[in-house]
């Protein structure tokens, strides 16, 4: 009887251990094939609406190649170099024979000795040029041309060389229309400086140190800079792109491949390029270049010479005006529509048309800009009290005559 009992007892506890063993061996398998089951919560009944899911996240963007989101020029600038040129221009300069011609304690005392005679010296100046017209006319600055110029090469893109001649130079915006006897040449379009914004891409296109067609990028860092002391008339666009001797002329693009400058100078200390260039902008160089293709020179609007001065705090004080803004007259031809008018020197200028006025260049660019036959009211400060004028606006060339 109890062989029996201990029989039964064995073979109970080998199906229990027999049990265990199959049990976590079924959940072994289980979570090695990543199965899982729900809580016990989550067994519970679903209302009848069908279940609402999170949508997964967006999968992330991925990250840009290096130099990938860079702006690509290429289309733009094989387009524009096909119309900026080189210019060379032959002028003749007159130099003493003096030893002490350069000695300023020499000069002081003796003045300019022509005992020594003089003689005339062949030099060279090299610039760029823009093509602004498919039967020939170049734009360029009036600085490449010079003021003795005797002869003047055009080299084209192409390789040509073309003997070219002067239409017409204003030496207040340094700029010159030139032209060549050829047709069918490649043009820069004209572009809308108006419409340039500080930070947008441009590129500068010229003939640096004589190597001709070279590109460089940059961007626009102002606009309406004057008191440069490049010209009478400023109104630069100031760009970072890479200006060195021999772009002058050259032409500035916008990333539409137009042109809305015309590359003039660079403020430098050492002489070389330090990330500071000036170029006149398209608007003014367009209407320049009408005016010399029309009549030869350029007609402004004029109201007679007017010396004028910068305000600075202490002629602000002297004067008795409040800030530093206005153009103060300091010189006044008698012969002119501003003497006529009742300008006189002292007067401090502080709005021109309704325009206030800020310094003196914008006071000129304001005169030059108006047009010839209309009538402008000047508003202008004197002892303390505030008049007003009315005066003729003539034309600069009738006005240099009168003076």
């Amino acid at each position: 009887m109890s062989r029996r009992v201990g029989l039964s007892f064995v073979l109970v506890a080998a199906g229990f251990l027999g049990g265990v063993l199959v049990t976590g061996w079924v959940r072994a398998a289980e979570s090695a094939r990543g199965l899982e089951r729900p809580p016990a919560s989550d067994v519970a009944l679903a209302p009848a609406a069908p279940q609402q899911r999170t949508a997964p996240a967006p999968a992330a963007a991925p990250t840009p190649a290096f130099g990938s989101g860079g702006p690509d020029f290429t289309r733009v600038a094989s387009q524009a170099v096909k119309g900026v040129a080189n210019i060379s221009s032959l002028q003749v300069v007159r130099t003493r024979n003096s030893p002490f011609s350069n000695d300023p304690f020499f000069r002081y005392f003796f003045g300019d000795d022509e005992m020594f005679g003089s003689r005339d010296r062949r030099s060279l100046s090299l610039g760029s040029g823009v093509i602004i017209s498919p039967d020939g006319y170049v734009v360029t600055n009036n600085h490449v041309v010079g003021e003795n110029m005797r002869e003047i090469t055009i080299a084209l893109p192409d390789k040509r060389e073309i003997k070219g001649k002067v239409i017409g130079t204003d030496p207040d915006t340094d700029i010159a229309l030139l032209k060549i006897g050829v047709t069918g040449l490649p043009v820069v379009p004209w572009g809308d400086s108006a419409q340039l914004k500080v930070g947008e891409w441009v590129l500068a296109i010229g003939s640096p140190f004589q190597l001709s067609q070279t590109v460089t990028a940059g961007i626009v860092s102002a606009t309406g800079r004057a008191n440069m002391g490049f010209a009478a008339y400023e109104d630069f666009i100031q760009t970072d792109a890479a200006i060195n001797p021999g772009n002058s002329g050259g032409a500035l693009i916008n990333g539409r491949g137009e042109l809305v400058g015309i590359n003039t100078g660079i403020y430098s200390e050492s002489g070389g390029y330090q990330g500071i260039g000036f170029a006149v902008p398209s608007n003014l160089a367009k209407r320049v270049v009408g005016d010399l293709m029309k009549y030869g020179d350029v007609r402004r609007g004029s109201i007679g010479y007017m010396g004028l001065e910068k305000l600075t705090p202490q002629l602000a004080e002297e004067f008795g005006v409040a800030n530093t803004n206005g153009a103060l007259v300091s010189q006044l031809m008698r012969v002119s529509e501003a003497f006529d008018a009742g300008i006189r020197p002292g007067d401090i200028i502080v709005s021109f048309n309704g325009t206030p006025i800020d310094d003196p260049s914008q006071m000129q660019r304001l005169v030059a800009d108006s047009r010839i036959g209309s009538t402008a009211t000047l508003k202008i400060l004197r002892s303390g009290r505030t008049m007003e004028f009315k005066l003729p606006i003539v034309s600069s060339s009738s006005s240099r005559v009168r003076r």
